[in-house]
Formats: structure tokens, C-alpha cells, sequence
């Protein structure tokens, strides 16, 4: 393999751990950089070495926001329990449920995020307290994140990260900061779940992952650490550009 196309994988890393970090969206760095480094690569071995590479600086940059905010903790388990199963299931179906079926929805679905968030400059720096959050909605944040997300992140899993924040902020009524902290916990069940099909598969490159996931622990140390310092404001900007940034990725896959 040429150095050049080593440089440009750890540094894709990178940069994908500190994208991960702040609000999810790390693999719309790392896979285009991956696919076009192995162009011949089966696309789920694309996908279980993003996961290997993923899970490494998801979990960091998860202690790193556990150690310094206030976490629900029976959210973020139960959900991330439940992430476990659900991108597992959703690995094993990656490959008879279609890519093209998913983009259109999803690329809907990130408008009306940016959309929503950028017409609600209060959402996601006004909280309500635990108490005041119904148990209701609280079952509801745990199934979505844990299932629906879950699934998701398994069989395709652009912007998971992102549908955790957005989940998490909008039913619990959280801070992004607190959400965002919240999105990693459970983003490592999601991982998890799909590695270990992806694995038992055969489809990681590991000593490639095992680099690439070096420097994506350094990237999601300095986010994590950055989106702590920055607050809330800050989260909510770097969302806008990684929901555009997915867009116009998917996008051209779904037109170009």
C-alpha cells in the first residue's frame, strides 16, 4: 500500500474521530476516503472497517462526556442495550435491503432537520428537567435511539450520530451538549451490534483498522474535549455543516 494512501486514511480518521465526537457523521468522511482508496473493496468490508475504526473513538469520546456532564444513565443503557440487537439485525439485512431505497428518505429527513433547527434557535439550549420529561417520552427516546436508530446504523448508517442527537434533544428536551453525550453512549451499542456480524462475516481489514482507529481516538478526544469547552452554540453550528455536508453526499450518490 503507498504511503500516500496511508497518510490520507489516518488523517481521514482523524478527522472523522473529532466529526464523531461533536455531532456524529464521522463516516461520511471516512468511507468516501476508504472506497476511494480500495475502489475494487467489497462495500461490507468498507463498512466493518469504519466500524472497527468508530468504535474505538465513539467509546472514548463516551467517557470523556460521561466523566463531564450529567447523563440520564437508564437512558443511555437501555437504549444502547437495545442498539446492540438492533444493528446486528440490521447488518445482516445490509445486504438485500438496497441503498437507493434509503437515501431519498433520509435525505428528506436531513432538510427538515437543518430546516427545523435553524428556524428554532431555542432548540437545543432549552432543557426542561428530568422530572418534567413524561415517562412516556422517555420509552419513546429509548425505543427510537435503541431500535429505530440502531437498525438504521447497521443496514446504512449515514448521519446515525446526527438522528441521536436530534432524537434525544427533541423528545427529552436536552441541551445538545448533554445530547450529544448521550448520542455516544448509545452510538457504541450501534456499533458493536454491526461489528460483530461484520466481523463474524470476515469483512474488517484489521491491522488497517487497527491504525486508522489510533488516530480516530485522537480525533474524538480533541472533539469531545472541544465540544465540552464550546457548549451547546457550538454543537448546533458543526451540526448544520455535517446535515449539509450529508446531503450533498448522498445526494450525488442517489444522482451523480
Amino acid at each position: 500500500m503507498d504511503a500516500e494512501i496511508v497518510a490520507a486514511l489516518l488523517v481521514a480518521a482523524t478527522a472523522a474521530g473529532w466529526v464523531d465526537a461533536v455531532v456524529g457523521g464521522g463516516g461520511l468522511i471516512l468511507i468516501p476516503t476508504l472506497l476511494v482508496a480500495f475502489p475494487t473493496m467489497a462495500p461490507a468490508t468498507v463498512l466493518g472497517t469504519n466500524k472497527l475504526t468508530a468504535i474505538t473513538g465513539t467509546s472514548v469520546a463516551a467517557v470523556t462526556y460521561a466523566r463531564r456532564t450529567k447523563l440520564d444513565r437508564s437512558v443511555a443503557l437501555s437504549a444502547a442495550g437495545l442498539a446492540i440487537p438492533s444493528a446486528g439485525i440490521g447488518a445482516l439485512s445490509a445486504s438485500s435491503l438496497p441503498a437507493d431505497w434509503f437515501r431519498p428518505l433520509i435525505m428528506a429527513l436531513l432538510i427538515g432537520v437543518a430546516a427545523f433547527v435553524t428556524l428554532r434557535p431555542s432548540f437545543g439550549s432549552v432543557i426542561e428537567t428530568a422530572d418534567a420529561v413524561s415517562g412516556r417520552r422517555r420509552l419513546m427516546a429509548v425505543g427510537l435511539a435503541g431500535c429505530g436508530v440502531g437498525f438504521y446504523d447497521g443496514v446504512f448508517g449515514p448521519g446515525t450520530g446526527t438522528f441521536l442527537i436530534m432524537s434525544f434533544t427533541a423528545l427529552l428536551s436536552m441541551e445538545f451538549l448533554e445530547s450529544s453525550a448521550l448520542a455516544k453512549i448509545v452510538n457504541v451499542g450501534t456499533n458493536l451490534g454491526a461489528l460483530t456480524v461484520f466481523a463474524a462475516q470476515g469483512h474488517i481489514l484489521w491491522t488497517l483498522g487497527a491504525g486508522m482507529a489510533v488516530c480516530n481516538v485522537a480525533g474524538a478526544t480533541i472533539g469531545a474535549r472541544t465540544a465540552l469547552k464550546r457548549g451547546s452554540g457550538f454543537i448546533r453550528g458543526v451540526l448544520l455543516v455535517v446535515v449539509t455536508g450529508l446531503v450533498i453526499k448522498l445526494a450525488v450518490d442517489q444522482f451523480g
